[in-house]
């Protein structure tokens, strides 16, 4: 990863921690840049870096168990500033010479916490408040010049600092939710400790990747990007718009899986808040071939995977071709790349070029694009800010997560003209009663799934019905790696079924999905 320039760079270090990507949009949060490296990385490499302050993340060891990940203890004396958290908390604790004791005693979720030294850590915290603690080991003894500022009712030694040493630790995590005020508590460790610049927001953040994209394609070259409908490459492609204007040509695949009205906003209200260059190609009678009497989820989802693939090189061949008769190379690809991609593929080590194979239009097997990727240091939550700076319509900036297989993926059976308006329709009037009852921010998602292999009994006016079920499936996430279903109020529900019964002939039950992630996924499919 390249450090976008004029901020000052926070390392979290990663222990295994559940946790760490949170952490570091907590220091975001904060207004500082931060990025995450694993624990295997040599201290050097990371002093290297010129980072402000270093965090030590949580982990599911014990400093004592056999292979736990350890950290050299030049960390603590090199003179940059150190953070640690539950598990770094011991690891500070442990490698500057105080003890952490194998007590017996386990603290589990939410534990009450008494400061007894504010100091500048804890500084206007309440003496008495609740964090959120998941350990097994306790820091016994704080290391030789520390202060000891909290404790709970099993370990005597919960918080610490060495302001002058710019060292400081907590045993309990400050950036999730359930823990009070562990926000105001990683400001003062970034702010007030390590004397962090508080550089990092959404408008000079666009600003920076427009000038960077600019720089990388320079005055002449020409880009491409797939759009899908979605806030990501929607984002990515406003950038590298404003960077180089006409020369970004953006294609969008319509294959027919959209919800109502989201091609029509891609076409019109994209385009009219860029002004970008879009071409619209029209696959959706191939993709409704290819998927007859496809009804397996998984087959479904190879089928739309491979006819996305050929529709975008199709459309590709169109934009090289006319780029061709110009005698213009397209020789850059842009993809709305996110930072937790770049850290679940490894940190993003590899090569920057993708080779595109192509067995259309007789071009060539080894054409090359160079990858365009604004968005590679972002978090999802920061791209929607950066929307919102560039001007893009709300509909889009903050849309609901959608796959990526669309509709396809939400009829559990065969996809068929008839099954995708009947499910279009219905999934249309969910979502405008959810934006109506003002919930659209609090819910992650609330995919409509249409049964079509079942059939219910229902009266409808004087007559007996025999039709399809649906399904709402409301959930709350920050991630989508976890999920819970969302307690949408009564009225909100019976305003659902009401219309969806009302208004869609072909459906005539409403069920909802209580199904937290695990055991079920977001998706029925």
């Amino acid at each position: 990863m390249t450090q976008p320039a004029e901020h000052d760079l926070v390392l979290v270090v990663d222990f295994g921690a559940q946790y760490a990507q949170l952490i570091a949009r907590r220091v975001r949060e904060a207004r500082v840049y931060s990025e995450i490296v694993p624990h295997t990385m040599p201290v050097a490499e990371m002093l290297a870096r010129g980072p402000k302050a270093i965090i030590l993340s949580g982990g599911p060891s014990s400093v004592y168990a056999d292979g736990a990940p350890g950290i050299d203890d030049a960390v603590f004396t090199a003179g940059v500033p150190v953070f640690g958290m539950c598990y770094g908390f011991q690891l500070m604790a442990k490698g500057l010479g105080g003890e952490v004791a194998h007590t017996g005693a386990r603290e589990y979720g939410r534990t009450p916490v008494s400061v007894t030294e504010h100091g500048t850590l804890l500084d206007g915290i309440p003496a008495e408040h609740k964090v959120w603690m998941s350990h097994g080991d306790s820091v016994a003894q704080a290391p030789a010049g520390f202060t000891v500022l909290a404790s709970t009712a099993d370990t005597p030694v919960a918080a610490f600092e060495d302001v002058a040493r710019g060292l400081a630790g907590v045993q309990w995590h400050p950036e999730v939710l359930h823990t009070e005020h562990g926000q105001k508590v990683l400001e003062h460790f970034l702010h007030h400790i390590a004397g962090a610049r508080q550089t990092w927001t959404m408008l000079n953040i666009a600003e920076e990747q427009i000038e960077r994209v600019r720089d990388q394609i320079g005055d002449s070259g020409l880009a491409i990007c797939g759009l899908s409908g979605g806030v990501d490459s929607a984002v990515a492609a406003a950038i590298v718009q404003r960077a180089i204007g006409d020369r970004l040509h953006c294609v969008f695949v319509d294959h027919g899986l959209l919800r109502e009205g989201e091609a029509e906003q891609v076409e019109r209200d994209f385009v009219a808040a860029t002004g970008v260059n879009l071409h619209v190609y029209d696959a959706r009678e191939t993709f409704l071939s290819a998927l007859a009497g496809v009804t397996d989820p998984e087959e479904k989802r190879k089928v739309i995977g491979r006819e996305f693939i050929r529709a975008f090189e199709a459309a590709e061949v169109q934009v090289l071709g006319e780029a061709a008769d110009s005698g213009e190379k397209v020789g850059f690809l842009v993809q709305g790349t996110l930072y937790p991609d770049v850290v679940e593929s490894g940190g993003g080590a590899g090569t920057s070029n993708i080779k595109s194979h192509h067995n259309v239009g007789g071009l060539p097997e080894d054409l090359e694009f160079e990858l365009v990727e604004p968005l590679r240091t972002l978090f999802k939550d920061e791209v929607r800010l950066v929307g919102e700076q560039l001007g893009l319509p709300a509909d889009i900036v903050w849309r609901q997560p959608f796959p990526g297989p669309g509709l396809g993926i939400r009829i559990i059976g065969e996809v068929t003209a008839d099954r995708l308006d009947i499910l279009r329709r219905a999934d249309a009037i969910a979502r405008q009663e959810l934006t109506r009852a003002g919930l659209d921010r609090d819910i992650w998602q609330m995919p409509v799934v249409l049964l079509a292999d079942v059939r219910s009994v229902g009266v409808q006016g004087d007559g007996r019905t025999y039709g399809h079920p649906v399904v709402i499936r409301p959930v709350t996430s920050e991630d989508a790696m976890t999920a819970d279903w969302a307690r949408l109020p009564y009225e909100v529900m019976e305003r659902i079924s009401t219309r969806i019964t009302n208004e869609v002939a072909e459906v005539n039950r409403v069920t909802l999905d209580i199904t937290s992630k695990p055991p079920g996924t977001i998706e029925w499919e």
